[in-house]
């Protein structure tokens, strides 16, 4: 039979980038339990709550209705008005519909804002760890990730100070995450605006990940759209709203952008699922009972996995305040996240994520999602201690 040399047809980048390892590790683990094995379940970033009755209605009946054709490209004028109504209600920020850009999930929109401002050599500043695909999208580009390496004790969150001195005459952008994956840190009003005080001055937008916006157990949350117009922001409603097999997600970003930016979408995405905008709509203006709810529960499972992890030897020097992580040091049984992780799964059963998905910054830790039962964390919790028991007496 004809075949075909990889070496031969692949782009280098192809063959380059590296694997999204939680990706990796959720398949191992459902190759366990197709052979039987029973696996907890804490490596992944996703609710495991259902979306809301309602916001599925929105959906049902746009479909029912016929709402099934494309759509403006920067999406539904009633979606990006609700968009703008929820950054006022929640930030105070007065922002035009025309700057929402509506998105099938905030992974396209990461690509193209970044497909919009990066030219090759482009330096792209963010924190060390970091959401593992960030120096993969502006890798792939040509662009240049240049990272800093943060403190565990200040939540590995980017300081201006730090920020300041990797500046350079290529420097396009800075990226930032609150709240933040993998360590759940929130960042202050403080950094907030000493970073957006650089992006004035230097006149070097900031990219704003904010797609955890709405979890957070303590305080007030802040949006970068509060102490500067010179960012881009990514935001959606798989995490806040359940709603990640949606794809749906949006750019907030400066008017004399949108063009640029709303031709990229035209070219590769065209736009977003019509009947899934509907249901967007449905999400913001309905009750949001549900995702009050939601921060509740998630806040109990928080507090009772830092007790745990903390208990078995564990090392959290700050502790998370938004988002669904804990990001743990667990040197003191084997540098080699990834090894470990493997372990964990193949002997206790119990799916966790591997500090290196996050860059070297991370190596030695391991990411635990509380985005699953009190019940099953409980059980994940009693297997891990029983291993790491093991291995210590090992």
């Amino acid at each position: 039979m004809f075949s075909i040399n990889s070496e031969c047809i692949l782009s280098k980048q192809s063959e380059d980038i590296p694997p999204f390892y939680v990706m990796e590790v959720l398949e191992s683990a459902k190759e366990l339990e197709a052979q039987g094995r029973h696996i907890i379940h804490l490596e992944v970033g996703e609710p495991d709550f259902p979306t809301a009755p309602h916001i599925c209605e929105a959906a049902c009946t746009a479909i029912g209705k016929g709402l099934t054709k494309y759509t403006h490209s920067q999406g539904l004028p009633a979606l990006r008005d609700a968009i703008v109504e929820s950054y006022y209600r929640k930030f105070g920020v007065d922002l035009d519909p025309n700057q929402v850009i509506v998105t099938s999930g905030t992974s396209p929109g990461l690509l193209m804002v970044f497909m919009a401002l990066l030219e090759k050599r482009d330096e792209v500043i963010m924190s060390n760890p970091h959401y593992a695909c960030y120096p993969n999208f502006v890798k792939y580009l040509g662009g240049t990730p240049v990272f800093v390496y943060t403190s565990e004790a200040n939540g590995f969150a980017l300081e201006p100070e730090t920020v300041r001195q990797c500046l350079s005459p290529n420097t396009k952008a800075i990226l930032i995450n609150s709240p933040s994956n993998p360590g759940g840190h929130v960042m202050s009003p403080e950094t907030l605006q000493g970073l957006a005080a650089i992006a004035d001055e230097k006149r070097i937008p900031i990219v704003a990940d904010e797609i955890y916006q709405g979890l957070i157990y303590s305080g007030e949350e802040h949006s970068i759209l509060e102490y500067t117009k010179n960012a881009f922001v990514l935001n959606g409603f798989s995490k806040l709203y359940a709603m990640t097999g949606w794809r749906l997600g949006y750019i907030i970003c400066p008017l004399e952008c949108v063009r640029a930016i709303q031709k990229i979408h035209q070219n590769f995405f065209i736009c977003a699922n019509s009947f899934v905008q509907e249901a967007g709509i449905a999400a913001l203006n309905g009750s949001q009972e549900h995702v009050a709810e939601m921060v509740q529960i998630y806040n109990m499972r928080r507090q009772y996995m830092l007790k745990r992890l903390l208990g078995m030897g564990l090392e959290v020097l700050k502790e998370p305040m938004g988002a669904f992580y804990v990001l743990a040091d667990a040197r003191k049984f084997n540098n080699d996240s990834l090894e470990l992780s493997r372990k964990i799964l193949n002997e206790a059963g119990v799916a966790v994520t591997p500090g290196i998905d996050f860059g070297n910054g991370a190596e030695g830790y391991l990411r635990f999602s509380y985005a699953n039962s009190l019940e099953n964390i409980a059980e994940g919790m009693d297997r891990l201690e029983t291993f790491l028991e093991k291995e210590l007496d090992g």
